[in-house]
């Protein structure tokens, strides 16, 4: 009886609250659904390997990465509502649920099923200027900066909370502009009067494209300003704060120093960083194409050992013939120089590639289109140069696509600089995979934003195949394999063993290649 006389409540109240006389809500729904399955081996990745010390010749190793086995299943769900009362004014709701590991307890995997895997991805609300074609977009929403080469900025590209501006001057002259607070009120303190302190960290962009016939170009720019405690953890500088990865792709290179007196904050209150840069490409010559992208960033906080700047540029060429689009590519990115005191020399980034894909590596950085594992090499280029060469979408039978790539990369950072971070030289640092103490950040990479350091002497090659298959209209069926091919300077004055202060003999990390192969199921509508 309670049952019946709430449908027919809901159904003499609903009209009302979504439809007056003057105002119809549109609502529509639109989603994602992904079930991967991969594989992978190699000691750098699946098992990543950390050296724990031991006797000369007999060292043993520590291994694991975010605690994955080489066999995963995976699902991720993400489910968007949009409420709009007119094109010049909505809402949008965007809910993920996920990625869950299948059999994982705490992914909500488990026997039962039943885990709080619910999360907010984005919130916000678009509505347009009076009497304007200006579109403002406010609350929780993607903010990037544009690449015409990688698809994938290096600087900044994430879910965050902030204010967004866009309009057209006229057909060839657009601009975006925005302010984001990617954090604030994050630090625990030292003590309750300190807590959530000098811990705010915005950024003010402005975003120009310019569309002429066969021809485009983006100039951009970025200001940050971070407080002192934005990336702490208790008395740790760019330490693992309450926000999770922190200020890790903003940190120097030996991250923070930790026992040195530069690890316990900045000399200003607030740190003031700058990108700039300027993408484009040329299509006036079709089927050939032409993309260039140029990117330079610094962050200065006052304390010289943990400043970091640094620029990097890429280009590609490629040709669309029927059966294919072949092309080529290269990038260059200046590394450290080898000297801790004045900090990094690579460009500082803020959760890089964190919504896009690279459309020029695979798991070497981050390149998969499913659930599948990458970063191998970092979440950027950052500190690396490098060629590759790609044929995208071959196809000779219908709804049947492969995409093939393959990629040399070299390190820019100095060779010297190997010695601090594992730790065989003062101010220690950290070894090359986690700090060499252990402890709770022991799980996340401190050197290179999750991923190897690669120094001068350090090489790496990837090879990829991506196929895709359409099914249906709405559902894919994607194969990603890929193999990373490692050569890094295992010397004791790069990184292989050294003898401890302590008298300890510390051996080298377990160099391994590495290989995955995911299979995916998406299905969007």
């Amino acid at each position: 009886m309670k049952k019946s006389f709430m449908v027919l409540l809901l159904s003499a109240v609903l009209p009302y609250v979504f439809v007056s006389e003057s105002v119809a809500v549109d609502f529509k729904i639109k989603g994602i659904w992904i079930n991967t399955f991969e594989y992978g081996s190699g000691g750098n990745f699946t098992g990543r390997g950390r050296s724990q010390g031991g006797e000369k010749g007999k060292e043993t190793y520590g291994w694991g990465l975010y605690g994955q086995d080489e066999f995963e299943a995976k699902s991720r769900v993400r489910v968007q509502l949009d409420a709009a009362v007119s094109e010049r004014l909505s809402g949008t709701v965007y809910f993920e649920m996920g990625a869950t590991t299948w059999g994982q307890d705490r992914t909500g995997g488990a026997l039962g099923t039943d885990g709080t895997m619910v999360k907010i991805k984005q919130a916000y609300l678009d509505w347009s200027l009076p009497n304007t074609d200006v579109r403002t977009r406010m609350g929780l929403q993607r903010i990037y900066l544009p690449d015409f080469v990688t698809d994938a900025s290096q600087v900044f590209d994430a879910d965050t909370a902030g204010i967004v501006l866009s309009g057209k001057y006229n057909d060839a002259l657009a601009f975006s502009a925005f302010w984001a607070r990617p954090y604030n009120d994050n630090w625990e303190g030292t003590n309750s009067s300190q807590a959530n302190y000098l811990d705010n960290f915005d950024l003010w962009g402005l975003v120009v494209p310019v569309s002429l016939d066969g021809f485009k170009v983006t100039p951009w720019a970025m200001l940050g300003m971070a407080g002192t405690h934005t990336f702490r953890s208790g008395d740790d500088f760019y330490g693992r704060n309450a926000s999770g990865s922190g200020g890790l792709g903003m940190a120097p290179a030996v991250y923070a120093l930790k026992n040195s007196k530069v690890g316990r904050g900045t000399g200003k209150d607030y740190s003031m960083a700058f990108w700039g840069g300027i993408t484009g490409e040329i299509t006036a010559w079709d089927p050939f194409r032409f993309a260039w992208s140029a990117n330079y960033g610094g962050i200065d906080t006052g304390q010289s050992a943990l400043n970091r700047s640094g620029w990097y540029a890429s280009a590609l060429a490629e040709y669309a013939f029927a059966w294919g689009i072949p092309g080529v590519y290269g990038w260059y990115s200046s590394g450290d120089d080898g000297n801790v005191k004045n900090g990094s020399e690579r460009m500082p980034s803020i959760e890089a590639n964190n919504e896009s894909t690279s459309s020029v590596a695979g798991f070497g950085t981050l390149g998969t289109y499913s659930l599948g594992r990458d970063a191998l090499l970092g979440s950027t280029l950052v500190g690396t140069w490098g060629v590759g060469a790609r044929i995208k979408d071959v196809s000779v039978i219908e709804n049947l696509k492969h995409t093939f790539h393959v990629n040399f990369y070299n390190g820019t950072n100095s060779p010297s600089m190997a010695k601090y971070i594992k730790g065989a030289r003062a101010p220690w640092g950290y070894t090359m995979f986690a700090p060499d103490t252990g402890g709770a950040s022991a799980d996340f990479n401190t050197a290179n934003y999750y991923g190897l350091y690669l120094t001068r002497q350090d090489y790496a090659a990837e090879f990829g195949i991506r196929t895709q298959y359409q099914i249906y209209e709405n559902l894919r069926f994607l194969v990603e394999s890929n193999y990373v091919a490692l050569w890094l300077d295992q010397s004791s004055s790069v990184w292989g063993g050294y003898l401890a202060p302590t008298g300890q003999w510390v051996g080298s990390n377990s160099i391994k290649d590495a290989w995955n192969v995911n299979v995916s199921f998406i299905y969007r509508f």
